[in-house]
This record gives C-alpha cells, sequence and structure tokens, in this order.
C-alpha cells in the first residue's frame, strides 16, 4: 500500500469537502456508483476509520470532484468510467471498512429508500 504525505491527504481533504455533494447531487440519477460514492465519502469522514484507509477513500473521492483526469467528465458515455475504475479499485483494498451505517448515510443522502434487512 502506498503512503500519501499529509499535505496531499488534506489537499483531497479539501478538495472532497468543497465539490463532492454538489458534483455527485447533479449527477446521482445518471451515475450507476453514486450510492457507493457516498458510502465512501461516509466512510472517509469517519473519524473510527484508520487513517490509511482514510487517506486512500479521500484520493479516490478527490479524483471523483476533480474535472480533468485521464478520461475528462464531459465526454457523454465515458466521462465516468476512469472515476468509476477508481472507486471500484479502492473499495476492493478497503471496502471492509465501509460499514453497512455509512452505506445507509450514503442512501438517505441520496434520497432512496432504506435497505430491507
Amino acid at each position: 500500500m502506498s503512503y500519501q504525505l499529509p499535505a496531499t491527504v488534506a489537499k483531497n481533504e479539501r478538495t472532497v469537502e468543497q465539490g463532492f455533494w454538489k458534483k455527485l447531487l447533479g449527477l446521482a440519477g445518471k451515475l450507476p456508483f453514486a450510492e457507493e460514492l457516498a458510502a465512501a465519502y461516509y466512510c472517509a469522514f469517519d473519524r473510527n476509520t484508520p487513517g490509511k484507509v482514510r487517506a486512500m477513500l479521500m484520493a479516490a473521492l478527490a479524483y471523483f470532484v476533480l474535472p480533468f483526469d485521464v478520461i475528462p467528465d464531459f465526454l457523454a458515455g465515458l466521462g465516468y468510467t476512469d472515476d468509476a475504475a477508481v472507486l471500484a479499485a479502492t473499495i476492493m483494498m478497503v471496502g471492509r471498512h465501509i460499514t453497512p451505517e455509512h452505506y445507509a448515510k450514503a442512501r438517505a443522502a441520496l434520497g432512496l429508500k432504506p435497505k430491507e434487512n
């Protein structure tokens, strides 16, 4: 696992805080991975989540927020495929830290019905 410098982690956190919800809520109906993004957000800002996990999630979320990445977001049909890939890879590495509570908060924030047990 790679490590990020504290300044990079702080920059990613600011980027996510400033732009995450605006971008996600503007696209939520169009993104099949909106719930996972929101759950990753809640896990990343959960102080009970280990620091290394938080840093990885912040990097993935910052990648989503930033408009210029490997495949620019404005390209119809392709723009969010790289964002989805980055998120999927990150969740594969740290997904066990994303709890049912994080998913419940994500569903509530997105206006989705709670999942039945």
